[in-house]
This record gives structure tokens, sequence and C-alpha cells, in this order.
């Protein structure tokens, strides 16, 4: 691997350099901190042959074993948490503790759950009706697994854990923005003593890399996480060959305040969720819908909630929002806070300029503060369109429906929340509401239950044994029980 932050190219197991790098910067600072190798099109072809040579004999191992190979692995995560944590802060700017909790932990997490499921998931079971009849689960093939910057590591372990289980060989393609934690993923599996040709990282541009990806015949499915825009490119790219396309794309989730709230309560649970992770969330609840009658105190309540965050330096520990993850995102997010302002809506916190109180040794780093707009419309593009950033937008509604027909209009639809001092009444909203995960008075997070979009939001879905199933194929053998 050398240098953790020069890595060299993993191809099935086998560490290969390269001398064409690309850099990798410290969003905090703005400086170089590493570089990876850019690989070509002749190295997907060697990623993609590993895992061909390597798929017949995973396939046909027994799930226990798939299973333990997958438990070792989230073992040697473990042993490695703080260099993965330090790693994922130095490249993306999530606050320490934040990596270590959220974006390493879930993500072994992850492999443990997946091991889990391998171990009573119905790989096969008997039709009881009708003629005899069997169906199979079988794996799927090679998949091409492209992930995001924003939550790295978990992103990984959401598509590697289950193709694993489900006897898939990988190719990973991470992101160009915080790829080297997917090299220490790779010194994991080393470590874990996974099989030759189960998983390569082949780091480099999505023009030449993530489209080879796609386009190759010996691609049996590709699994993506990043923007809409993105994710039609590569459904486009992939059709030539008919493959499997699994997509988690963009987020413009709404959370729905109805009028026996707890208004306080989620006012903070919605600020909380639109700001972590400097709002660089697919699934992050960007919009706040409250009855016009509690508009004023749900304005207060996110001032009150909102002032409470604070930027400041990733590596040190605390409950502070790091910065963007780079400075093209930190852009965007500034424009859009200032188009907002444009549109009609109001700043009640935060604004488009830089924050105050950065220490010098950060100036260069990409940051933005966390805003609030009130009286936002739906008509507006930052109420329409993903930021991808820490920027909340406020919007009023005068009875129940027209806040369903707000909350669903969207071209998104990939999560949700509803808040109600009956939970009988928001579990029937919620079950209204065109989107692929709803919180019910801040339900937690649960990762044995599927996460996906609908509409623009995606195709599939992630976790549990709903994430496996995405990795197999379905046959029916005629004529047996």
């Amino acid at each position: 691997m050398r240098d953790p932050r020069h890595p060299a190219l993993y191809l099935g197991g086998r560490w290969s350099d390269r001398a064409a790098r690309l850099p990798v910067d410290d969003p905090a600072t703005g400086e170089v901190i590493g570089s990876v190798p850019a690989a070509g099109t002749d190295d997907v072809d060697a990623a993609v042959g590993t895992a061909r040579a390597a798929f017949d004999r995973w396939a046909a191992t027994d799930p226990a074993e798939r299973a333990a190979v997958l438990d070792r692995f989230a073992d040697a995560m473990t042993a490695r948490e703080t260099e993965l944590a330090h790693t994922v802060t130095a490249e993306m700017g999530a606050p320490r503790d934040f990596s270590l909790r959220v974006q390493v932990r879930l993500a072994v997490d992850v492999l443990r759950a997946q091991a889990a499921l391998a171990r009573t998931f119905p790989f096969e079971e008997a039709i009881p009706d009708g003629p005899p009849a069997r169906v199979v689960r079988e794996a799927a093939g090679v998949v091409a697994a492209i992930t995001p910057w924003n939550y790295p590591l978990y992103q990984i372990a959401a598509k590697v854990g289950p193709a694993l289980a489900a006897g898939c060989p990988v190719v990973l393609k991470p992101s160009g923005v915080a790829p080297l934690n997917a090299f220490l993923f790779a010194a994991c599996a080393d470590d874990a003593g996974l099989p030759p040709g189960l998983l390569s990282v082949v780091s480099g541009t999505g023009r030449v890399v993530g489209e080879a990806l796609a386009a190759h015949p010996g691609v049996d499915m590709v699994s993506f996480t990043g923007s809409t825009g993105a994710g039609q490119h590569v459904m486009r790219t992939a059709a030539g060959t008919v493959k499997r396309v699994a997509l988690e794309l963009g987020g413009k989730s709404a959370a729905v305040a109805l009028p026996d709230a707890d208004l306080a309560a989620a006012v903070e649970a919605t600020v909380a969720a639109a700001f972590a992770n400097t709002g660089q969330t697919c699934t992050a609840l960007t919009r706040l819908l409250v009855p016009a009658a509690r508009y004023d105190e749900a304005v207060a309540a996110a001032v009150r909630a909102g002032g409470r965050y604070t930027v400041g330096d990733p590596a040190q520990p605390g409950t502070h929002l790091g910065p963007c993850a780079s400075a093209a995102q930190r852009d965007t997010v500034a424009d859009y806070i200032r188009l907002g302002v444009k549109e009609g809506a109001r700043v009640v916190v935060g604004g488009p300029e830089a924050p105050d109180g950065i220490p010098a040794g950060l100036a260069g780093g990409h940051w933005v503060r966390p805003t609030v707009l009130a009286d936002a419309e739906p008509g507006m593009r930052v109420v329409r369109e993903e930021i991808f950033g820490p920027v909340l937008c406020l919007l009023r509604y005068e009875d129940e429906e027209t806040a369903l027909r707000l909350a669903n209009d969207s071209d998104f639809g990939l999560s949700g929340a509803v808040w109600s001092a009956d939970p009988d009444r928001a579990t029937a909203f919620a079950r209204r509401m065109r989107t692929g995960r709803v919180e019910i008075n801040g339900g937690a997070f649960n990762l044995n239950a599927p996460t996906g979009g609908y509409k623009q939001s995606g195709l599939g879905r992630e976790l549990g044994r709903w994430g496996l199933e995405e990795f197999c194929e379905t046959k029916t053998l005629q004529g047996v029980r």
C-alpha cells in the first residue's frame, strides 16, 4: 500500500503502483495532504478480470463462510478505527468525533449486520402452492461500486458488505474528493484474509474509471451513489450492456410538523438533521413545513436551535461542524444562500458570508455558515433543488392536505419526517408521503431496514435483506420442492 496518504492501486488483493497520481486536499486548510493513483482503462480491465476469475468460487462458497469473512473484515476495521476516522476527517472534513462514531463505526456495523443476515437469508426456498418449484437467489455477478465523498467509508461498506454476502466480487471506485479511506479499507481486507480477487480499489476520474466500469461487459451490476445527474449518466452508459443498476441519488426531504406537534422538538431535530455532516447528506431534512398559525413560533425556535451550531477545526473534539468537502461545494452552498435571498427568502441564521472566528491556520479551508432561510416559498430554487450544504428552508402551510401536497411536491423522494402528538396521526400522514424513508417523531435509524428513493432519488434499496437482494439474481427450478 505504501504510505497510507500515497497508496497504490489494489487489484484483487495485489498492490500495484502507478506514476500518474491525483491530489487529495484537506478541506480544513485547502492544502494537499496526499495523492492516489490515476487509473486507466487497462487497470479497470485488470480489476474486472481478477473479479471474474474469483466469482464462481466465491458464489459457490457456503453463506456461513462468507459471513465469517465479513466478521473478520469488521474486526480488522475496528482494529484500525482510529486511523480510519483520522483519514476521513483529514480528507473530507467531518469532525473527529463524528468520523469515529458515524463514518467508521456505522460502516463496521453494516458489515456485521450483513454477516448476520448471510447466515439466515433464504437463498433457496420452496414455493408452497401449485406444482413443485423452488426459488434460488444467486449472486448477480461482478459488481462495480461507485461511491461518494460525503459518507465515504459507510457507503463503501453499504455496497461491499451485501455484495460479498450475496457472493459477488467487487471493483470499487471511490470518490476523488475522499479516496484515501478506500485504500485503508483494502488494507483491512488484507488484514482479514479476504480471498484474492474479491475486492479491487481503482481510483481515478469518473470520466475514465467510472465510465469504463459502467460500460464494461465483464461487469454484471453497477451500484452507484451520487448526484441525480451523475446517476442518469451511469444508467445511460450501463444500458449498452443491459446490466443491473442500483442508484441512490439526490434528495430534498421534507419534515412536517403537524398542528399538534411538539414544535420545539420538531424544529430542533430538523435543524440537527439539516446541519449534520455540514449538510452534506443526501437524506438530510432540508425543508421544514409548519402550520401558518405557528410559523413565528417555528422561526424563533429555528433561530435558537440554529444559533447553537458553530464551525471549527474538524481535527479537534466537540460538536461543531467541519468545512465543506471541497471549494466547489462551498461556493455552491454560498451561491444558493444568495439565490434564496434574491428569491425573497429571509436569512434568520447564518448567511452567505464566510464564518467568523476561523483560526489563521485554517483560513484556506472551505468554510460555510450553517443557515436557516425563513419565508421560503414552494417555487423557489432553494426549496426545489438539492443544495448539499447546511441550509434549511422554512415553509408555512394552512392545512394538513396542503402540507402533504407540499411535502410531495418534489422531484425527489429519499427521506422525510413527520411530527405529531398522536403517533397514529403521524403514521397515517407518513404513509401518504412519496418518499423512501420517513422518521416518525424522531424515529431512530435502523441498519436492518431498507433505505432508498422514489422518483429521481434513485432505484433499488440498501441495507437489511433488501440491500442483499439487490445483489442477487432470482432463478426458478421447476419440478423440485
